[in-house]
């Protein structure tokens, strides 16, 4: 039958939350999960771009899985999370694979279409704001073409070591030699070979090498071949 509960007078006792209460209240909060997990890839993708930082790989991994396991908690739509994966992949991959920033605009464009698919729920203010999907696929399409510039004017630098570097190079001769004798070339004393005599201090570009031996012509020849 029914009941009638007596609580008049009845002592009121508050239950706070506890630390972990409110920690798990923060980051299940889905637009801060989003942000973690970007966070996380903007470490690992600064990390991989440029090796031995440490602390960006660190704080990143430590984002990402934060971001993941609040995800886990939440009415998620596993395509949009299929999609952000595979965006992150994109990002990652642009690091290694010379694409000059396609692999960056494919990993955009599913990243904000996973993060509007992402949260599965009718409740109204529970899902993502557009604008800051928006905010995060800009800032990480910025992010990822600043990387891609740095990495091809990387890649278009002029070799500085080995042969490639040493033919073309003037140098100065240190002795008089008919066809082999000493030159000083970046510095350093190089053993040289020449079809023609050279005097000391005579100026002289080096043409080939051959293991330890570089082939050189006066200045004034290569000047009139070119």
């Amino acid at each position: 039958g029914e009941r009638t509960l007596a609580t008049s007078g009845a002592e009121v006792i508050t239950l706070a939350p506890d630390w972990k209460a409110r920690f798990l209240a923060i980051i299940t909060e889905p637009s801060v999960a989003l942000i973690l997990m970007m966070l996380g890839v903007y470490g690992l993708f600064f990390e991989f771009s440029n090796p031995g930082w440490v602390l960006p790989g660190v704080v990143g991994g430590i984002c990402l899985l934060v971001g993941l396991f609040a995800l886990q908690m939440l009415p998620v739509n596993y395509a949009g999370l299929g999609l952000i994966l595979l965006g992150i992949t994109f990002f990652i991959a642009e690091a290694f694979v010379p694409s000059y920033g396609s692999l960056g605009v494919g990993g955009v464009i599913a990243f904000a279409i996973g993060a509007v698919m992402l949260i599965d729920t009718d409740v109204p203010g529970f899902g993502i704001p557009l604008t800051l999907i928006a905010a995060l696929a800009i800032v990480t399409g910025g992010f990822v073409f600043v990387i891609a510039a740095v990495a091809l004017r990387a890649r278009r630098r002029p070799i500085v070591t080995g042969s490639e570097e040493l033919i073309g190079s003037a140098g100065e001769m240190l002795d008089d030699a008919q066809t082999e004798g000493w030159a000083r070339i970046h510095s350093e004393s190089w053993r040289v070979h020449s079809a023609l005599p050279l005097k000391r201090g005579q100026q002289v570009r080096v043409t080939g090498r051959n293991g330890l031996v570089l082939t050189v012509a006066p200045v004034n020849e290569t000047n009139k071949g070119g």
